[in-house]
């Protein structure tokens, strides 16, 4: 498909793209949306938390995924329940192992790639409420976790209809080399806190594993990677970890109709490698689109409907 023309204008105080991302992660106020949260016993022994909106009314669900370090209460995640909710959607929004506000028994937990445990939740909905229709939505890390997802035909990607991934890393190395420039000092310290702050939970539970001084001594993402994710995760160091994982990778092999919408100030985002514009001109499933802005999940609109999510509603609903 060509590339799509992009339609957003944001008004003048929010074209920046630093502070379109951090006025819609901390100033950005959504009310919460779900109607109640279940806690989904995994085969291997932990468990992932859902945050559901079910109407006996409708019979289309809406898989929602956060990004790193998020949850099913980050503003954007909420402001697309809220938007897919008026236009007639159910809700099923996935807290990654460890990111509800409870530790996950695992010494694994999640990454960009990992995929089975949205699998498993694929096969839940499907069994407890037979959807006529299944669309997936992924922010950021989630973003690059559903486009691999698709592409690889991990199981059940036959029952997604439509799926929409918002400031999708593409390139998990080239993101990585994005958040240290200078400039992004501030994400990648803020990424780094939370992140070290759960391996001291796991250096508790899993001292033969992990220790209290091996986590302080961490003082980058990359070290972050090295040291945890990718050895608790089965890869050889980071470098593998983001080669296996990246999304960029397998986005030729979709089948699935898939819109990536990637703001061009989108400082998270390396230039080369984050816009497969190729590839989207070639294929028959990738829909890319690249406004001047929005910055990082930052696409601020009038009346608190984000340009994403209105984007989001019209893709699943075509």
């Amino acid at each position: 498909m060509p590339q799509v023309t992009p339609s957003y204008q944001p008004a003048s105080w929010i074209s920046n793209g630093h502070l379109s991302t951090i006025y819609s992660a901390k100033i950005r106020r959504v009310s919460n949306p779900y109607q109640q949260r279940q806690r989904l016993e995994l085969p291997d022994g932990d468990f992932v938390d859902i945050d559901l909106i079910v109407k006996e009314s409708s019979s289309k669900f809406a898989i929602l995924l956060h990004g790193l370090e998020g949850n099913s209460t980050r503003s954007y995640m909420k402001g697309a329940a809220q938007a897919l909710e008026a236009t007639g959607w159910n809700i099923v929004a996935l807290n990654f192992r460890g990111c509800s506000g409870s530790p996950n028994r695992m010494y694994y937990s999640y990454n960009a790639g990992r995929t089975e445990d949205l699998e498993f939740l694929i096969q839940h909905v499907k069994q407890q409420y037979a959807p006529s229709k299944m669309g997936l939505v992924g922010f950021s890390l989630g973003g690059n976790l559903l486009l691999k997802f698709l592409g690889s035909k991990a199981k059940g990607w036959e029952a997604i209809d439509k799926a929409v991934a918002v400031s999708a890393p593409v390139d998990l190395r080239g993101t990585l080399l994005a958040l240290n420039r200078k400039e992004n000092w501030l994400y990648r310290t803020v990424f780094l806190r939370s992140l070290k702050q759960k391996l001291h939970q796991k250096a508790i539970d899993f001292p033969d594993r992990m220790d209290h001084k091996t986590v302080r001594a961490i003082d980058s993402l990359l070290a972050f990677d090295n040291q945890y994710t990718a050895p608790a995760h089965g890869f050889k160091d980071a470098l593998d970890y983001y080669t296996q994982n990246s999304c960029g990778q397998f986005l030729t092999d979709l089948e699935t109709p898939s819109l990536l919408l990637n703001a061009a100030n989108d400082s998270f985002l390396k230039k080369a490698g984050s816009y497969p514009l190729e590839i989207a001109k070639n294929s028959d499933h990738l829909f890319l689109e690249v406004p001047e802005a929005g910055g990082h999940v930052g696409f601020v609109a009038p009346n608190n409907l984000y340009y994403s999510e209105q984007k989001i509603c019209t893709f699943l609903n075509d």
